[in-house]
């Protein structure tokens, strides 16, 4: 009986270390709940659009392939709903806390750093271009948990530069090795950098 209680407690204690390891939800910096939301929201545009079952590896791939090649059928992909949260995203992108930042801000971070800076001012009129914020909590938090060396080093890329076409980080991910590659650390990239960045760009179409 105490055998098996000791058991039980080390079982728990080794669960618990592990939870502690490997589970953190980065989804959580956001208290509102609405990372949460967009990324179920995506899965479930990405499941039902590819229609290839549970096998997680090959939507995925599929789509980043498709980005990549700009082949994506972005009048079929996004439902009303993601549609909906890109334009939330895009409403929010001016509160300091946002994962979306004007990357003539990201330019001007990065700037500061070198000599004779210089950022061409916006049209007026002009919408400003929005891009993932690199240096964030949110994709820090992923970078910071991830197994996955390339995708640390992709990501450090970025923080250096944010100006990189979404079809260029579709294809540096999309060689991910699959053991890393199916971490939930990549796939909430995916689905904030590129998918949402693409919606925020294009929801205006939908009307």
């Amino acid at each position: 009986m105490i055998r098996s209680r000791i058991a039980l407690i080390t079982l728990l204690f080794l669960t618990l270390i592990g939870y502690s390891q490997n589970g953190i939800n980065c989804l959580s910096v956001d208290r509102s709940g609405l990372y949460s939301k967009a990324f179920d929201s995506f899965e479930s545009d990405l499941f039902e659009y590819y229609n290839f079952g549970n096998d997680s590896i090959k939507t995925y791939r599929t789509f980043l392939a498709e980005v990549a090649s700009l082949s994506l059928d972005l009048r079929k992909l996004p439902s009303d709903n993601s549609i909906q949260l890109a334009r939330v995203f895009k409403k929010k992108s001016n509160d300091p806390n946002s994962i979306w930042v004007k990357l003539s801000d990201y330019e001007n971070q990065e700037a500061t750093k070198k000599p004779s800076p210089y950022t061409p001012p916006s049209k007026k009129g002009e919408e400003e271009i929005l891009i993932f914020n690199y240096r964030g909590g949110l994709i820090q938090c992923l970078k910071n948990n991830s197994e996955s060396d390339d995708f640390k080093e992709i990501i450090s890329t970025l923080e250096e530069d944010g100006n990189v076409s979404t079809s260029l980080i579709a294809q540096r991910i999309y060689y991910i090795p699959d053991k890393k590659f199916k971490a939930s650390e990549i796939k909430k990239f995916i689905a904030f950098d590129i998918y949402y960045s693409i919606l925020m760009v294009i929801e205006k179409a939908f009307g």
